[in-house]
């Protein structure tokens, strides 16, 4: 069975004339361990299908369930311990509290949901040593690249062993090197540790790192493409699906 499983859904913003389709009847779906890349212009609707399917916002119309679980049935409490406890999210910006080091910037979704501060601690160090920051560990954002904090990010996503890790635009702010690093890291997150990763970004390049590529076009999928993980020629056919997709 999927991980997740979206039908039909459907975001419309405003009323009457003034009304904007974010989203258009989109059907997806995403397995454990799937690496999903998410691309189209801007506008197109990816940040909306990622708020949607992450429990940010509710749908105008269809559903989104969640390891079986549909969001629609759910309270907000139940959908908040659910983006809680099952689902990981990096952002562009990495929204790492200035005046906290990398440990407790990691730690913070456990000790929010109540945890054992020390044994909350003891996972945060597994988390950012697993991500190559073992030796930054009392470093503050300050103190890190953009590529070293947007790993406390992604450390700080997997702290609570989501089933689901969604990323929006995850290299947005990082210089080509970095960016490279850290979508390998996500891939790493899907096939060696279980997750299933779905990431919105608008670069051919980081794209061909995924399983499948997702095209959107004025709120809807026009184009899905399963990557062959053996070519190495990925990144230019996915260039030439974008143009042929624009």
């Amino acid at each position: 069975m999927s991980l997740i499983q979206a039908e039909n859904l459907t975001k419309v913003y405003g009323t009457g004339d003034t009304a904007i389709v974010a989203l258009d009847h989109v059907k997806l779906s995403v397995n454990p361990g799937e690496f999903v890349a998410v691309m189209g212009p801007s506008g197109c609707g990816k940040s909306t299908l990622l708020h949607l399917l992450g429990g940010l916002d509710r749908p105008s119309d269809g559903n989104v369930s969640i390891d079986g679980q549909p969001l629609a049935k759910m309270s907000d409490n139940a959908i908040t311990q659910l983006r809680r406890r099952k689902i990981g999210f990096v952002f562009q910006f990495f929204n790492l509290i200035p005046i906290l080091s990398s440990i407790e910037n990691a730690s913070l979704p456990l000790l929010l949901d109540g945890g054992n501060s020390a044994k909350t601690k003891q996972k945060a160090i597994e988390w950012l040593t697993k991500v190559g920051l073992g030796h930054r560990l009392a470093s503050r954002p300050d103190q890190l690249s953009a590529g070293q904090q947007q790993r406390v990010a992604i450390a700080r996503a997997l702290i609570t062993d989501p089933i689901l890790v969604l990323a929006d635009e995850p290299t947005g702010n990082l210089d080509t090197k970095s960016s490279d690093e850290i979508v390998g890291l996500l891939k790493q997150v899907a096939k060696e540790w279980g997750r299933a990763v779905l990431m919105v970004t608008h670069d051919p390049r980081l794209a061909a790192y995924a399983d499948r590529i997702v095209f959107l076009k004025d709120g809807k999928i026009v184009n899905e493409t399963q990557l062959e993980s053996k070519r190495t020629d990925n990144a230019e056919s996915v260039s030439q699906m974008v143009k042929a997709n624009a």
